[in-house]
């Protein structure tokens, strides 16, 4: 395939039209027309569904789409790197994350590149576990966050020193706010939304003991904001990791943590045996170095201790 093409075929898919695709373009209808129709004949199958004003995606459109997106990112940003590779650090970096605290240590670390080398260029992927994989085995992404005890051991990895905790978002005005801590018994009678990962990965099974039957489970959620407006709205409570949303006396909500504690490492993972573009060496350099340094902190304070 030519990556020229995929990038018509972006177009094409965008605009849903393919005069419209052909004027951004500054091709003709006919040539474009062509084109399409002859990486449809290039790839044996069919990409549209061809209406009178507006074209639609077949199953195998929906596909190369989502393929040509990481092809045409992974040849742009390959081709700025290698352009930028001089002694001025440049260059983009690619993470893929999930929600966590422990962002926040990787976004410092962030912030102090950009500081230090402006033409530096960010792009950060919000998703969970199963986004994030596939993006970086593809070379999509740089590096990747996983939360959770997750079978890493096909990555490089630097694990954080933070960990997440579970608990309950729940209204502020709600009875159990009265508590320091949610138990499994609590939530009877309490409908609950849960993330979608955990959920499919039954993170609470041993959690709930004997209650796990009797627990109301409405629905799924994968990026808490949405799901902290309906608690909000008093649709339900939500299972979620600390430090993610405002508990302000303003916000309307607040957080309780689950008893007994429920926690989750964070990991940085990237791939094995990959030569790395200089931006992204900078950022594993002083990720390291920052780790390195509130590891060798807690030990003295340890040793103090003593």
């Amino acid at each position: 395939m030519d990556v020229r093409v995929l990038r018509y075929f972006l177009v094409v898919v965008q605009k849903q039209n393919i005069s419209a695709a052909a004027a951004d373009l500054y091709m003709s209808q006919p040539a474009l027309s062509r084109q399409m129709t002859q990486l449809e004949q290039e790839l044996g199958v069919k990409l549209f569904h061809r209406g009178p004003r507006k074209i639609k995606l077949t199953q195998a459109g929906y596909y190369l789409h989502e393929r040509a997106t990481e092809i045409t990112s992974m040849v742009d940003k390959t081709a700025y790197n290698l352009q930028t590779h001089q002694k001025i650090v440049s260059g983009q970096l690619d993470i893929g994350a999930g929600e966590s605290r422990g962002m926040q240590r990787i976004m410092d670390v962030i912030a102090n590149i950009l500081k230090d080398y402006p033409q530096v260029q960010i792009h950060l992927r919000s998703g969970d576990a199963e986004d994030i994989g596939p993006q970086l085995e593809a070379g999509v992404l740089d590096f990747g966050v996983m939360m959770g005890a997750l079978d890493l051991s096909q990555y490089n990895q630097l694990q954080l020193p933070e960990v997440d905790h579970w608990g309950i978002i729940l209204p502020s005005d709600a009875p159990l706010t009265q508590q320091t801590t949610i138990t499994p018994a609590d939530l009877l009678g309490h409908p609950l939304i849960v993330s979608q990962q955990a959920q499919k990965h039954a993170r609470f099974q041993r959690w709930w003991r004997n209650a796990g039957k009797q627990i109301n489970i409405i629905g799924t959620f994968n990026l808490i904001y949405n799901a902290a407006l309906l608690v909000k709205n008093g649709g339900c409570y939500a299972l979620s990791f600390d430090d993610l949303i405002s508990t302000q006396p303003n916000s309307g909500l607040a957080f309780r943590r689950l008893d007994p504690p429920l926690t989750e490492p964070i990991t940085v993972i990237w791939k094995k045996h990959q030569t790395r573009s200089t931006v992204a060496e900078l950022f594993l350099q002083r990720l390291r170095a920052n780790v390195g340094n509130v590891k060798s902190s807690m030990k003295t304070v340890v040793q103090e201790g003593v």
